[in-house]
C-alpha cells in the first residue's frame, strides 16, 4: 500500500504582508523521505519553509501535517509532529548550548518548563548525535556559525518530531561536518521514519541525498521530481541562469568557462586520467583540445566543458581513422602534447598512433614541465 504524504502543501500562496511571493504551491513529503528545496538566491526557498513552519502568515492556500490543517492545530499539537531549523530565529542570550537544545523539549514539560530526568538524557542525546557534547556549557552566541547550525540540530532533533523543517542547514559547516550533518539526516529518515523538508545550496548533497526535488524559480514552482529526473541535461544551468561556466550533471559539479582561444596544447586522454590536466590548464587560462574520446569516457563531460575542442568518438565503439586524422590535424598546430594514458585498450588503441607521432615530433611534455614555458600563459 502507497503511504501517503505525511506533510503536503495545498494550492499554497506565500509572501510578506499582502504581497504574493509565489502561488499554486504542491508539494508533499512522505514519512522516511527527503524533500529538497532548490534554486537561484532570492527565489523563495526560505519564504515557502517558513510559511510552513508557521512562521509566516500563509496568504493562501494549506498546510497538511497528518492530513490535519495546521492553521487549525495549536503550536503545542504542531510542535510535537514538526520541528523547525530556520536561520535567525534564536534570541540566545546567557543562553547555553545546553540550554537551547533543551528548548526542544518544552511542548512535553508543562507549563512550568521543567525538564525531567529523561527530558536530559534526550537532550544529552542529541549532543550526542551531532558531535556537540564537548559546546554544552558553552554560551550560544559565543561559537561559530557551524558549531550553532549542529546545536540547533540537536534541538531540532531534541524535540522528537514527525517532519524536520530546515533552512540551508549545511551553511558555514566545513566539509566534514556537513556531511556528518546529512548522514544524520539519512540516519533519522532511515531509523527513526521521519519526513525532511529542507532547501540546500550544495546541489551535489542535493542530488544524492534526496527522494524528492523542488525547483523554486521567481514566482513558481517551476520543476518537481526524482534527482535523475532535476539533474540531467542542461536543466540545471537554465534554472540558475548560468553564464559564466556550467554544472555537469553526470559528475554534480561545477566546472569554470574554458580558456577560449586556439589550442596551445593537445591532450591525450581517457578513462578518468586526463580531469585533473583539463583543470589544471583551464585554471592556467591555456586553450587546448582533447581527442580522441568516446562518448561514454569519463573524461568526456569534464573535457567537453572545459576544452576549446574534443574529437569524440560514438560510445562503445572503436577510434576510426577519419577521428585520427581530425586530432593529428590539431596536434600539428598545437605546441605541445601531453599524454595521461599509460596503456591503450582495444577501443583506443588507435591513439597510441597519436602519442607516437608526439614523441616523433618533439612535442610530447609533462604537465609539470608546462610551468616552464613561460610563452604558453600569451596562448
Amino acid at each position: 500500500m502507497e503511504r501517503k504524504y505525511y506533510l503536503k502543501t495545498e494550492n499554497l500562496t506565500v509572501g510578506y504582508g499582502k504581497n504574493p511571493l509565489i502561488s499554486g504551491i504542491e508539494i508533499g513529503v512522505k514519512r522516511g523521505e527527503i524533500l529538497t528545496l532548490i534554486g537561484p538566491n532570492g527565489a523563495g526557498k526560505s519564504t515557502i519553509l517558513k510559511s510552513i513552519a508557521k512562521q509566516l502568515a500563509l496568504l493562501g492556500g494549506k498546510v497538511l501535517l497528518e492530513n490535519e490543517d495546521m492553521a487549525k492545530l495549536s503550536g503545542n499539537e504542531v510542535a510535537k509532529k514538526l520541528s523547525v531549523m530556520l536561520t535567525g530565529q534564536i534570541q540566545s542570550e546567557l543562553m547555553t548550548c545546553e540550554d537551547v537544545v533543551s528548548s526542544g523539549r518544552y511542548p512535553y514539560t508543562g507549563t512550568l518548563g521543567i525538564l525531567s530526568k529523561e527530558d536530559r538524557n534526550k537532550v544529552w542525546d542529541a549532543l550526542e548525535l551531532v558531535h556537540a557534547t564537548e559546546l554544552a556549557s558553552s554560551y550560544f552566541d559565543q561559537i561559530s556559525d557551524g558549531q550553532r547550525q549542529r546545536v540547533l540540530l540537536a534541538r531540532a532533533i531534541c524535540q522528537e518530531p514527525d517532519v524536520i523543517v530546515l533552512d540551508e542547514p549545511t551553511s558555514f559547516l566545513d566539509i566534514r561536518h556537513k556531511l556528518e550533518l546529512i548522514t544524520i539526516l539519512k540516519q533519522l529518515v532511515r531509523e527513526k521514519d521521519i519526513a525532511v523538508v529542507m532547501s540546500l545550496h550544495e546541489l551535489d548533497l542535493a542530488m544524492k541525498v534526496s527522494d524528492t526535488i523542488v525547483c523554486v524559480n521567481g514566482d513558481r514552482i517551476e520543476k518537481c521530481g526524482s534527482p535523475e529526473d532535476i539533474f540531467s541535461g542542461d536543466y540545471i544551468n537554465q534554472l540558475y541562469h548560468m553564464t559564466k561556466g556550467s554544472f555537469l550533471a553526470e559528475y554534480g559539479v561545477v566546472e569554470l568557462e574554458r580558456t577560449v582561444g586556439e589550442p596551445t596544447v593537445f591532450v591525450i586522454g581517457g578513462g578518468g586520467t586526463g580531469i585533473a590536466t583539463y583543470r589544471y590548464l583551464q585554471r592556467k587560462g591555456i586553450a587546448f583540445a582533447v581527442g580522441v574520446l568516446q562518448k561514454n569516457d569519463a573524461d568526456y563531460a569534464i573535457a567537453s566543458a572545459l576544452a576549446t575542442k574534443v574529437i569524440v568518438a560514438d560510445a562503445f565503439e572503436p577510434i576510426t581513422e577519419q577521428q585520427i586524422k581530425e586530432a593529428e590535424a590539431l596536434m600539428d598546430t598545437s605546441r605541445y602534447v601531453i599524454c595521461t594514458l599509460t596503456q591503450f585498450g582495444t577501443m583506443n588503441q588507435q591513439n597510441a598512433k597519436l602519442l607516437e607521432n608526439a614523441k616523433q615530433s618533439g612535442k610530447l611534455v609533462e604537465l609539470y614541465e608546462l610551468s616552464e614555458q613561460k610563452d604558453i600563459w600569451k596562448g
